[in-house]
């Protein structure tokens, strides 16, 4: 078994309902179990910030998928959940999965990048990860605990 993190976010429809059903669907996975799912947070839009503020939190997971595998069973739970894949990138959605991380692997690939390729920028992400784990040290040896010591939260509160 592998022990995987995924950053969920979603700022159309019901965010909070389609985080938890989320939650649900990645649970329900081959060979997959949720251990934790952290708070859900509220956040200002990565983008253009005339869309809606997102919903964000991180699941951890075990998984005996290949990272590939896991990949496209997140994106296939986006579509079943309402997603459109459009050109604009830091557009509105109704749901985001994306894999933070994958045991220690590092994978650069052109359809996979783990660790996710700017998740020591996001403050949405780290906050998330590091109430699950407190002690965790990247793949590149970082220390979770020392990056969201130099980053600010940038209004970002609690859902309620």
């Amino acid at each position: 078994m592998s022990l995987a993190f995924i950053a969920l976010g979603a700022n159309l429809g019901e965010p909070l309902k389609q985080a938890q059903d989320a939650v649900k669907s990645v649970n329900s996975l081959r060979s997959t179990k949720v251990l934790e799912v952290s708070p859900f947070y509220r956040s200002k839009p990565l983008g253009p910030q005339d869309q809606p503020d997102y919903l964000n939190a991180v699941i951890k997971i075990t998984t005996e998928l290949s990272p590939i595998a896991l990949l496209n069973a997140l994106q296939k739970i986006e579509k079943d959940l309402g997603r459109v894949r459009k050109s604009n990138r830091w557009g509105p959605r109704t749901l985001d999965l994306d894999i933070l991380l994958y045991d220690n692997i590092q994978i650069n690939s052109e359809n996979l990048t783990i660790p996710h390729y700017d998740m020591k920028n996001r403050e949405f992400v780290l906050y998330p990860l590091f109430d699950l784990e407190p002690e965790l040290v990247l793949p590149d040896h970082s220390l979770l605990s020392e990056l969201i010591s130099h980053l600010p939260l940038k209004g970002m509160t609690r859902w309620s």
